[in-house]
């Protein structure tokens, strides 16, 4: 089963996912941004999901997370939950 860790910040809506993924573009911290904007609980550890199995997440989200480049910043993700930036560190 595949397995992956991943970062990330969900935030209500597009314009601040877009806001926040032009400050990490200019060299921002994921996890300062996390803490301070994003509304998951995931927060407060800077975003970390921790790992997770391939079906854990909404399709969209494992989408980015099991199909797109490693260590790259993807987003705005839209959820049900609001939008995502998201970080893959590892997947195996």
């Amino acid at each position: 089963m595949a397995t992956a860790s991943a970062l990330h910040i969900l935030v209500r809506t597009e314009k601040q996912a877009n806001d926040l993924l032009e400050q990490l573009k200019k060299g921002k911290n994921f996890a300062a941004l996390a803490k301070r904007h994003s509304i998951c609980p995931s927060g407060k550890r800077g975003g970390d999901l921790g790992e997770f199995r391939r079906g854990q997440m909404v399709k969209a989200f494992d989408d980015v997370v099991f199909k797109k480049d490693v260590l790259v910043i993807h987003g705005p993700i839209k959820t049900r939950f609001g939008y995502h930036l998201i970080k893959t560190l590892y997947r195996r």
